[in-house]
């Protein structure tokens, strides 16, 4: 595996080999060996697929605050994504930076998302679907939803969001506290 890293500390991109044969191909996503010996500590907690049907459907930006806080690993298994990781930690040498990939169905890539990162996908094609693993369970106490297009961040989407969750559509920016809100909508 190669690891390019992103604009926001500790996020990188991870482009998965593959070995081919008359069968087809095996590719490795994920090795705990490779990511220890690599000085990245994440162990998977949770497994999760997601499905936007249509285009311009937009998930996120979501985190979850300590105990809950948790890493992210996410590929695209179908369709096209625009990736976004968010950085909300204060202590941090990038806080407030993003970094935007897209990712398509086949080409083996994975965004690493850190603890305490917002982050949120935008499906570029219709049927577009991810996998992501995460190093907690998820808990909706802990979650904190920053607003997709808070003006803090400025973040390029490729395209404007079509469709959106109710949390994700009424989510306040970051400036004003999102950090400390109360649970989110389920």
């Amino acid at each position: 595996m190669i690891r390019e890293p992103l604009e926001v500390d500790g996020a990188f991109i991870l482009h998965s080999g593959r070995n081919e044969d008359d069968r087809g191909w095996f590719s490795r996503l994920f090795s705990a060996r490779d990511f220890m010996a690599a000085g990245v500590p994440f162990a998977v907690e949770q497994v999760n697929c997601a499905l936007s049907a249509r285009r311009g459907t937009l998930r996120g930006l979501h985190y979850q605050v300590a105990p809950f806080a948790e890493a992210k690993l996410l590929t695209c298994k179908s369709g096209a994504l625009f990736d976004v990781v968010v950085d909300v930690r204060e202590s941090s040498p990038t806080f407030g930076r993003w970094s935007g990939i897209t990712l398509e169905a086949g080409d083996r890539r994975l965004v690493f998302v850190p603890p305490g990162c917002a982050h949120g996908t935008l499906s570029l094609a219709p049927a577009s679907e991810s996998l992501y693993l995460t190093s907690n369970s998820y808990s909706q106490a802990h979650e904190r939803i920053v607003r997709w297009n808070d003006p803090a961040f400025g973040i390029d989407w490729p395209i404007t969001p079509a469709v959106l969750s109710d949390k994700d559509r009424v989510a306040p920016n970051f400036a004003i506290g999102a950090q400390t809100l109360a649970p989110s909508i389920p």
